[in-house]
């Protein structure tokens, strides 16, 4: 969420942005919420004058019935009476415009950095770097269900009877698999100086509203019926909601944090759950990292972030790329991200693994999260990252070290979370 003093006075800069994010239906709320804004502030004015007039003549009342001029008191009395209801009604419609005015400023997109590249969707996104080099082997590579089903590690059969579409079992050496690359994950950034944590599964609304976008909310997240809470779709989430309302200080920043969790997600929209793989599901585990640092460090932390997760991927022999998102792929609370994407040597090409976001201080000024500085208190910038998720991690990981034989081949950063093991034969 944008300052509403800096809207209104970089309007057209705020409308340019919306612009190039190809929401031109958000143009008139600019407008709008520039309106609000005096409407709130103008009666907020007139409220301030009418407090210090009732404060004024209250003390004059003191001085009357000191003097015992009864009938000159219960006059000023009336004043103060009426003085008191019109306050009230200035109170109720003041709350009336800033509730308004607030839901309209969450829906304006942060302004993005510079660098973005201008597009309508992500066919737009640009290609940045690759690491490693992709390979096609000599030999099939079946699809991933398959080479879990030929090493009986996956049961989406049993998974429908209990719980529906887009759920799984993991067994055996797959599941073994899929906790080992998390424990490295785990252990790789807490190499990397991150402090790890395990947050709370189910956040409420008001942190929610604090982290993401009312339509990233619909499409994303399962409500507890009956309950304000709702089940995570990141531990970005709730880890970023861990400092609500909280004043840091200074000598505390940069907070570098790195959490698993169970991860749910309804995957509403065109691209729909998959039917027989892992690559889109409801459940999975992730390990995240979030920084929250001052804002001239942002983008030092940004180019970090995402490049841990490069050396992550290729510590497991896997090849990726980075894609830097274009405006109109962008979230409308970040300010700039990048994809970072396996290498599929089965469908030769690369798929999505993880992403790396700085938001600015959108999700600081939403949850009210401050740090005290020599000069003041100020608001906070955020960052969140994807280390692993996994099973897409997973899947990656098998694609590409799988051998023509039927085995797979375990990198040796992840040999001693599997005890030793140098392959998974095929059964």
């Amino acid at each position: 969420m944008l300052d509403i003093k800096f809207v209104r006075e970089n309007k057209e800069l705020v409308k340019e942005n919306i612009k190039k994010k190809f929401q031109d239906n958000k143009l008139p709320l600019v407008d709008e919420v520039i309106e609000l804004d005096e409407k709130v502030r103008s009666l907020k004015l007139e409220g301030d004058e009418l407090r210090k007039n009732r404060n004024l003549i209250s003390s004059e009342i003191g001085i009357l019935m000191k003097d015992k001029k009864q009938e000159e008191a219960n006059q000023k009395k009336e004043e103060v009476s009426k003085i008191n209801e019109k306050l009230i009604s200035i109170e109720e419609e003041e709350s009336i415009f800033a509730k308004s005015l607030r839901e309209k400023m969450l829906v304006i997109p942060n302004i993005m950095d510079s660098s973005v590249p201008i597009g309508k969707d992500d066919t737009f996104n640009v290609e940045i770097e690759r690491f490693g080099e992709p390979v096609v082997p000599n030999y099939e590579i079946p699809y991933h269900a398959d080479i879990c089903a030929a090493i009986s590690g996956l049961d989406k059969e049993s998974a429908g009877r209990t719980s529906g579409n887009g759920f799984y079992y993991l067994i055996g050496d797959i599941a073994r698999l899929h906790s080992a690359m998390l424990s490295y994950a785990r252990d790789f950034m807490i190499d990397k100086g991150f402090t790890y944590c395990i947050p709370p599964f189910m956040i409420r609304s008001d942190v929610v509203d604090g982290v993401m976008s009312f339509e990233e909310m619909d499409d994303m997240m399962y409500k507890i019926e009956g309950e304000d809470l709702y089940l995570i779709g990141t531990s970005e989430h709730s880890m970023i909601g861990k400092f609500k309302g909280q004043i840091i200080n200074e000598s505390e920043l940069p907070i570098a944090l790195t959490s698993y969790s169970p991860c749910f997600r309804k995957e509403v929209g065109a691209h729909g759950l998959e039917e027989r793989g892992l690559y889109r599901v409801h459940q999975f585990e992730k390990q995240e990292m979030v920084v929250l640092c001052k804002a001239e460090d942002a983008m030092n932390w940004y180019n970090k972030m995402w490049s841990y997760t490069v050396e992550f991927f290729r510590s497991l022999d896997i090849p990726v790329r980075t894609l830097e998102c274009c405006s109109g792929d962008l979230a409308d609370l970040k300010v700039k991200s990048c994809d970072v994407e396996a290498w599929s040597p089965r469908q030769q090409k690369y798929f999505e693994v993880g992403s790396c976001s700085t938001l600015g201080d959108a999700q600081a000024r939403r949850l009210s999260i401050r740090a005290k500085g020599e000069n003041g208190n100020y608001l906070v910038s955020t960052l969140n990252n994807t280390v692993l998720a996994s099973p897409r991690g997973l899947i990656a990981l098998l694609e590409n070290n799988y051998q023509e034989d039927g085995s797979i081949k375990i990198p040796k950063a992840l040999q001693p979370y599997m005890g030793g093991k140098e392959k998974i034969e095929k059964k």
